[in-house]
């Protein structure tokens, strides 16, 4: 089997774990069932997610078995980690719906193929709903000391803010009979997650320890962030889901795109599967050829076909090319277009598709010149494209013909200065 420890090593992959040469050894002995949880407290996975999915994989690429646990029951509570106030509980209803998303997010990381490593997906309302207050507080709840569950940093943030529900306080008990009910049922001795959950972590392993006298293990994975130590996602205006309904494929090639270089080794080597001299190679590149973006692309190409497939990454690829003039526009479908659209400058223009305003109005309008003189100027230059034609006259104006899906134009200045527009009917 391939040495696990010392990929994820190399790929700074582990914050920090429990006896890191006894999981070595136990790695090494045979195979290993691991699991690692995701909780539906949103409709859709994120790429914070994705760093532990693409780790679970890694270990199973390597021979060992994988457990996808989507949290049906802590879902409903919600996980304090990382958050200064109590989580807005939602209705079962709204839980129930995004246990089922998130279980078919899960779904498209791991091989479920049967097999010795063959994946498991459960949920932990499975034998979480069952369990009476009085089972919990008698037959798990004993085996927690109030001072050692006080003493998660998780918890000393929470009461230093202000304080922490009895809810949320026990959430980590409820998780940490996951890993014991995982390992009676299926052996599982290994559980992954983000170092935010490390407090969350080895309560299972010591609830383990104690009711059953087994050794079992945690690794945590580091939080991602870039060079300046923000989390990816805030300053973009969310979380970079992984879901096409909440960021359309355009745009998740588009945010892999636009990484800085200091970030791209480091995101290739926790998110891709590309070997140490192709990031060796790619590394290379950056510090010859920076203008030429390649490993930037590389990491767009490899995470936009994972997550959305190669279908979808084609298309983003001919919408990417089509904008900036090297492809044909009239052949983008509109929703690859609309989504192309929104992460360019653009603007709604209301008006009757026989008068739309001429090409120099909306290159103002859509900001990609200061006025409406710099456009005539750009027009006069022959800086201007409507569609990717270039345009002739100052006061040259679309017709009806020139609406993309009967209702988008596309105007450039330049090679690489592009906005879009949609006409609605005034």
């Amino acid at each position: 089997m391939t040495d696990i420890i010392d990929e994820l090593t190399w790929r700074g992959l582990i914050a920090v774990s429990t006896d890191l040469d006894d999981l070595r050894k136990a790695l090494d002995t045979g195979q290993v069932t691991l699991y690692g949880g995701f909780d539906p407290t949103a409709p859709s996975l994120h790429i914070g997610n994705l760093v532990l999915l693409q780790t679970m994989r890694r270990f199973q690429l390597a021979g060992h078995r994988p457990i996808g646990l989507v949290g049906g029951a802590t879902g409903l509570i919600g996980d304090p980690s990382g958050k200064s106030t109590e989580r807005v509980l939602n209705s079962r209803a709204v839980v129930a719906g995004w246990v089922d998303r998130i279980r078919a997010e899960v779904s498209q990381f791991l091989d479920f193929s049967p097999g010795p490593a063959g994946a498991l997906l459960v949920s932990n309302l499975d034998w979480t709903q069952e369990l009476s207050a009085l089972d919990f507080l008698r037959d798990i709840g004993k085996h927690f000391p109030v001072n050692q569950m006080l003493s998660r940093e998780v918890v000393r943030a929470r009461l230093e803010a202000g304080g922490i529900t009895y809810t949320e306080f026990s959430y980590q008990i409820l998780q940490a009979n996951d890993f014991l009910e995982l390992h009676r049922r299926y052996g599982c001795t290994l559980q992954l997650g983000g170092s935010d959950q490390w407090g969350n972590l080895v309560s299972g392993v010591d609830l383990i320890r104690r009711v059953t006298g087994d050794t079992a293990h945690a690794l945590a994975t580091p939080l991602i962030t870039k060079p300046d130590g923000t989390k990816y996602g805030k300053s973009e205006g969310g979380a970079i889901w992984l879901s096409p309904e909440l960021m359309s494929p355009y745009a998740f090639y588009q945010f892999w795109v636009n990484r800085a270089d200091a970030e791209v080794p480091g995101l290739l080597r926790v998110f891709t599967f590309r070997g140490r001299e192709e990031i060796a190679e790619l590394e290379a590149e950056i510090a010859e050829r920076p203008a030429a973006r390649r490993a930037q692309r590389v990491l767009a190409e490899d995470l936009t076909s994972l997550v959305h497939g190669p279908g979808q990454l084609a298309l983003v690829q001919a919408a990417s090319r089509a904008l900036f003039g090297q492809g044909e526009l009239r052949e983008l479908d509109a929703a690859t277009l609309t989504a192309a659209i929104a992460e360019i400058p653009h603007v709604t223009v209301e008006a009757p598709p026989g008068r739309l305003p001429t090409v120099g109005d909306l290159m103002a309008a859509t900001g990609i010149v200061p006025s409406k003189s710099a456009a005539r100027r750009a027009i006069t230059e022959g800086g201007a494209y409507l569609n990717n034609v270039k345009v002739t006259g100052e006061d040259a104006a679309p017709g009806p013909d020139d609406l993309l899906h009967g209702r988008f134009l596309i105007v450039r200045r330049g090679k690489r200065t592009v906005g879009g527009v949609e006409i609605v009917t005034a």
